[in-house]
């Protein structure tokens, strides 16, 4: 029987601060030294960071990416380290593959294999992602054979990401090579219900290769995608018995147990030309020696974190993603327009447990149409939270811009045009406060908003970071009361989610005399945007059917809004990120 200890070193790095990357790799390296690993892993693309987009067409880029690789290569002394990097190919061409594919460097995602102080193989992902706007065919060719190690007489084969279970990938030769225990490196961004999913996808792979899979995630927020890690190890019988934690930067150590196959003093053997195209199905063998332990390892014993249920996990997706948008960004402080009503409140809320609320500031921009009740919950919010909230009322600007355009309007009728502006004077005085200040301003409008246009271009669309961008309405109330439940006492008023929502840019204005009714209009937006129904697919759901044409009409209408929103956390598989791509001008029109 012979024992592996391995190390998965779930760390949270910038995309393109290459330095800073190799400096968080090789001290994961030595620490995991100091715990007696034998292996170490990390995540998919950790040295350049995920996902690193249009850098990749930049070869300055890609020649400090392979500096840093040789950085991190050289303090792998005493252990065997698995690293997500680029790989160039051999001759660093462009390549043309296909009329679909535009000219681009020949270039890999890829695991190197990193031991005695240099990169001994690398293993190149087969099955390339085109999901959360990653766009891996984009920039990435894909690898054509398998990478197995022989280590201490265990066979150790690598796959990178989710083609481990979405075959054929390296599955084919990783099974023709008995693998052990196979190494999946990963940079999967966090989906509400995806973290549930993925372990029962590592679960599967365990009990139907018969292996024992060793699974790290990426973690840290990135623009709109979050990585959740949740690294884990999975036996062969399907059992978790080791989990990172979730949303944090985490080395989690675990001993494995196996029959030993090989003398375990087998010299180092060459492996095939990595930089070869091979056959689908072939794989390529590295064997590496380690030195003999004089004494055997002391036990200790894996944890398992707990893992969250879905809307607890959404919750610190939010908090996760406003804390490495500002941090990565260069921001200390954030400032938010404070209205009263609920997705302000759950803003705030995020922005304070993501930041501290010594960073977090509150604007309170009473109209002439804001209730006295609004006013005093936005006061009261920000009491709760221990946060800084400034009043600054907006009706003196209000009534100047509207007597600026008397002459222009002339007598046109009081409508719209009063309400947008209030929103636009809003917009200015928190830009105004951010350049005054070096504050990041955070939106707080939310999905359902968003998605059907009930919202103020250059006014409450006006900021830096969308926090609630893919939280429906209706979800915002569930996390409000989640975040009410977490604490000593509840730091949203209970007035606030009471209250009906309201904008307050006209007297006794309800969002229902505009839309339908939340619990309503989100079950058809779920279906339209994020699974694509058509209107006979929803309307065959129950739905009125003038009622859904209205809705995907709004939604086709508004995207040279979303256009030009602020990015956001994105926690649906079908946010309005990189992964939705509606043309401004669209001349379809439903019914």
């Amino acid at each position: 029987m012979g024992t592996i200890r391995i190390a998965l070193a779930q760390v949270n790095v910038v995309v393109g601060d290459l330095e800073g990357n190799a400096r968080v790799l090789c001290s994961m390296i030595d620490r995991a030294r100091e715990a007696q690993a034998d292996v170490v892993v990390f995540p998919e693309l950790a040295v350049t960071g995920a996902p690193p987009e249009d850098l990749l067409r930049k070869r300055w880029f890609l020649d400090e990416t392979c500096k840093a690789m040789v950085e991190v290569a050289r303090s792998c002394v005493g252990l065997v380290a698995v690293v997500g990097y680029v790989e160039q190919g051999l001759s660093g061409r462009r390549m043309t593959r296909s009329s679909s594919v535009l000219d681009r460097l020949e270039l890999y995602n890829a695991a190197a294999i990193a031991a005695n102080g240099q990169c001994l193989a690398s293993y190149r992902k087969q099955v390339l992602n085109t999901e959360n706007g990653r766009e891996e065919e984009r920039y990435f060719l894909a690898g054509r054979s398998g990478l197995v190690i022989e280590l201490q007489g265990l066979t150790i084969g690598v796959s990178i990401g989710d083609e481990l279970w979405c075959p054929p990938g390296p599955v084919p030769a990783l099974l023709e090579a008995h693998a052990d225990m196979i190494v999946n490196i990963s940079a999967i961004p966090f989906v509400r219900g995806g973290r549930l999913q993925r372990e029962q996808a590592l679960v599967n792979s365990a009990l139907r290769y018969n292996a024992m899979v060793a699974h790290v995630n990426l973690v840290g927020g990135q623009d709109g995608l979050v990585f959740d890690g949740g690294s884990l190890v999975v036996d062969r019988n399907g059992e978790i018995v080791a989990r990172a934690k979730a949303f944090e930067d985490d080395l989690l150590i675990a001993d494995l147990h196996f029959e030993r196959r090989v003398d375990e003093n087998v010299c180092q053997s060459p492996s095939k030309n990595r930089h070869e195209h091979q056959h689908e199905g072939q794989w390529q063998q590295i064997t590496i020696s380690m030195p003999r332990r004089v004494a055997p390892l002391p036990p200790i014993v894996p944890r398992v974190e707990p893992r969250g249920d879905d809307l607890e996990e959404t919750y610190q997706a939010l908090v996760r993603g406003v804390k490495d948008y500002a941090a990565k960004n260069g921001f200390v402080n954030v400032v938010l327009g404070l209205s009263g009503g609920i997705d302000s409140a759950l803003t705030a809320a995020v922005a304070v447990d993501a930041l501290g609320a010594e960073h977090v500031v509150g604007l309170c921009m009473p109209s002439p149409y804001t209730s006295v009740e609004s006013a005093e919950n936005a006061v009261e919010l920000a009491r709760r939270l221990a946060m800084k909230c400034l009043t600054i009322p907006i009706t003196p600007l209000f009534e100047a811009f509207r007597h600026s355009l008397a002459q222009a309007f002339q007598e046109a009728p009081v409508g719209q045009t009063e309400e947008n502006l209030q929103a636009r004077i809003r917009g200015m005085i928190l830009m105004a406060f951010s350049n005054q200040f070096g504050h990041l301003v955070l939106t707080t409008g939310n999905k359902s908003e968003m998605s059907v246009g009930y919202a103020t271009l250059y006014g409450d669309t006006a900021g830096g970071f969308a926090v609630l961008k893919d939280v429906p309405k209706t979800m915002v109330y569930e996390l409000a009361r989640l975040r009410n439940r977490q604490g000593p006492v509840p730091v949203i008023p209970q007035r606030i989610l009471d209250r009906p929502p309201t904008a307050e840019l006209r007297p006794n204005q309800k969002d229902e005399d505009s839309l339908p009714p939340y619990s309503i209009l989100d079950s058809i937006l779920k279906a339209y945007v994020e699974e694509d129904r058509s209107i006979e697919e929803i309307a065959a759901q129950g739905f009125d059917y003038e009622m859904v044409t209205h809705v995907a009409g709004l939604v086709d209408r508004s995207e040279y809004k979303r256009r030009q929103a602020p990015a956001g956390v994105t926690i649906t598989r079908r946010g309005f990120g990189q992964e939705w791509r509606m043309p401004i001008t669209n001349g379809h029109r439903h019914g």
